[in-house]
């Protein structure tokens, strides 16, 4: 009987086709070999290999933002300047490139692949859309809340900075930005656009 078991490793199975192969790549007969299961249980468990990797692909991006947000969970002091605690968050995001890469290596190839994929990508459109927001929640530097355009907005700029960061250090790691970098980076740009203003507030 193909039971509950069976499931579960289709997923294990398909993530680690996404991981290796990608998706436009992977095969039925690959995610069955990497399973342990016959063809058939694909059919059976999700009915498609498209709907299986849309699975995994779901899942793969839910655990992605878990792990940053787990990176992100550590505690820092509420009294430390703004921009030095962006700092910090953004230097555990670099760290995480290191001891995730191939989870991180992943989720940009398969954005590289995102037209490619069956409906357009649409469930994976939906989740990044998703993360936006997630990202503006997270990433805020004080602990104000934000309002869903807000969320929005921030959430997108910072995913554009992740994507570019994430780009730079899989292709040139030894020159890529650090979360200092990134600080640096943005005192120049505030105190540029507003000279003699303390940025670090």
């Amino acid at each position: 009987m193909l039971g509950v078991g069976n499931r579960e490793d289709l997923l294990a199975g398909a993530k680690r086709c996404l991981f290796e192969k990608g998706y436009t790549r992977t095969s039925a007969r690959d995610i069955a070999g990497a399973a342990g299961t016959s063809l058939a249980a694909i059919g059976y468990h999700f009915g498609s290999k498209e709907a299986l990797l849309n699975a995994a692909l779901i899942e793969t991006s839910q655990e992605w933002g878990d792990e940053l947000e787990r990176t992100l969970a550590a505690d820092t002091d509420p009294d430390t300047p703004w921009l030095e605690r962006f700092e910090t968050m953004w230097t555990r995001v670099i760290e995480s490139f290191e001891t995730h890469r191939e989870m991180w290596a992943t989720q940009f190839r398969i954005l590289a692949e995102v037209k490619e994929l069956p409906d357009g990508g649409r469930p994976l459109i939906e989740a990044l859309r998703l993360g936006r927001r997630e990202l503006g929640s997270m990433l805020r530097p004080g602990d104000e809340p934000v309002d869903e355009r807000q969320a929005w907005i921030v959430g997108s700029l910072y995913q554009a900075l992740l994507t570019g960061l994430l780009a730079q250090w899989l292709v040139d790691p030894e020159h890529g930005l650090t979360g200092h970098d990134i600080a640096d980076a943005l005192r120049a740009i505030l105190n540029q656009a507003a000279p003699g203003t303390d940025a670090d507030r």
